[in-house]
């Protein structure tokens, strides 16, 4: 009798660990495909809208409003797979080689957020703070045109 409950209980630890890993894996898939949804229905509308600016004022005036609405997809997307990375390394297979690759997804992610953030906003995110006490103290050196992409004044 004793060992038919501590057999019952096993079972039932390891339907539990099961159901867990199951959730995990679904959410895990669930992010991967926000992800690219995300870059792939950003690339599609960054292009109708530079489609639409390049017809009513011409290419140079819309290739820069173009990379930054791709770079913003392309953030997002990266932010949705690095959360499933993360799940899926931590949760599901939590081995020493599974650590290691999600330290090198995650610095090579991170560097692609920081050069694309640059690239849409032209500072570094550390300069944001600096940037918006310069705008309040009247020195509002960048200003936002209606595109909201920052763009430094030109002139005198």
């Amino acid at each position: 009798m004793g060992n038919s409950s501590a057999t019952d209980s096993m079972i039932i630890e390891q339907a539990a660990s099961i159901d867990i890993s199951g959730i995990v894996r679904i959410a895990v898939t669930a992010l991967e495909l926000a992800g690219t949804s995300a870059i792939l229905a950003g690339a599609v509308l960054a292009m109708a809208a530079c489609a639409k600016r390049t017809w009513h004022s011409g290419f140079q005036e819309a290739y820069r409003p173009f990379r930054a609405d791709l770079g913003r997809s392309i953030l997002l997307g990266l932010e949705f797979l690095v959360a499933g990375d993360i799940l899926k390394s931590l949760v599901i297979d939590p081995t020493l080689e599974d650590l290691m690759v999600l330290a090198g997804l995650i610095l090579v992610r991170t560097f692609l957020s920081v050069s694309l953030g640059v690239e849409i906003n032209g500072h570094w995110p550390w300069q944001e703070t600096r940037l918006a006490r310069e705008q309040a103290a009247g020195g509002n050196r960048y200003p936002v045109s209606d595109d909201k992409v920052s763009e430094p004044r030109r002139g005198p």
